[in-house]
């Protein structure tokens, strides 16, 4: 039996100065697609505060202080901001998916939230390698966030941006069945060549893994691109580069994708499709060979503990012989 679910993509910039200020706009954002009878709602990556652009075109000694701004303004979890979407989603009935800069202490990391139609937090995954400049921005994410959870609009799994470049992470999902992937990039980055890039992996996703995928991309005003750097010749690594799209089984484009500007894409998912796909190709099924190739994920690897013993038993490591 066909199931139809209503996507909703959203393309719009943060506010590079302010965490209340993006957040204003995530939940005018969910209130708007709601309105027009979205059911599964895609924010772009690290949407709140802001992706850190400064970290691909400044040099590392020009990076302390937008840095410790970003710090400043990140997201715990769990918090007042995620409570507040939390009730949103409730309120509409409608699943969101929402990439933060997540704060722990001392370290960011690149989360992606999977809120369900109750408000409940199912998912909050850490991006497990962060990419070239990301490297100085971001800490490392663990094999538990790997995972696809069932929500009232299906089985929802995603990653962000170069992490569909790592095929093993993209089986991790695809044997846990994903109904829909949820991508989320950076947009206003690269350039042109980077949205090209981004359509071949979110139809190539699809076509493998034979889901829908939805896919969101940020963008940048020309304001906000100033602001990031003066330089001509820079800025020109902050324009482009986006691709929000929605992608059906067939690897085929639900809707025209949305490549400039500020918007939210709508498309509606015929989960019949799934099916339809997998009668002809199932990567983890009919058409797997699991006694010659498998994937060994460790789901219990979570981040190393700097401490080890219990109660009485606890002793410290010591610094010198």
């Amino acid at each position: 039996m066909s199931r139809s679910v209503k996507a909703a993509a959203v393309q719009i910039a943060p506010d590079l100065t302010s965490r209340e200020k993006t957040m204003a706009r995530v939940l005018d954002a969910i209130d708007e697609a709601a309105g027009n009878g979205a059911d599964l709602i895609v924010f772009p990556e690290t949407f709140v505060p802001f992706y850190p652009y400064f970290s691909f075109v400044l040099p590392p000694c020009q990076q302390g202080k937008p840095h410790l701004h970003l710090y400043e303004q990140a997201v715990t979890v769990p918090s007042d901001d995620t409570r507040r979407v939390a009730e949103r989603c409730a309120h509409h009935g409608v699943v969101v998916v929402l990439g933060v800069n997540e704060r722990d202490h001392g370290s960011l990391y690149n989360a992606q939230l999977i809120f369900d139609a109750n408000g409940t937090l199912l998912l909050k995954r850490r991006k497990i390698t962060p990419t070239y400049h990301e490297r100085m921005v971001w800490g490392q994410g663990d094999g538990a966030g790997l995972k696809v959870v069932e929500t009232r609009v299906g089985r929802v799994g995603a990653l962000a941006c170069w992490e569909h470049y790592n095929p093993l992470a993209r089986y991790a999902l695809m044997t846990q069945h994903e109904e829909i992937h949820v991508a989320q990039f950076p947009g206003s980055l690269v350039g042109p060549v980077f949205g090209e890039q981004i359509e071949v992996s979110m139809r190539h996703h699809a076509l493998e893994s034979g889901c829908f995928v939805v896919n969101a991309t940020g963008w940048l005003t020309d304001e906000q691109i100033d602001s990031v750097t003066p330089d001509p010749v820079l800025q020109k690594a902050l324009r482009d580069g986006c691709m929000t799209c929605i992608i059906t089984p067939e690897g085929r484009h639900v809707v025209p994708p949305l490549t400039e500007g500020e918007g939210i894409l709508y498309g509606d998912l015929d989960l019949g499709l799934v099916t339809k796909r997998k009668r002809m190709m199932d990567s983890v099924g009919h058409y797997a060979r699991p006694e010659l190739l498998s994937l060994n994920h460790n789901t219990d690897l979570t981040p190393a503990r700097h401490t080890t013993g219990t109660g009485a038993q606890f002793q410290p490591i010591p610094l010198e012989d």
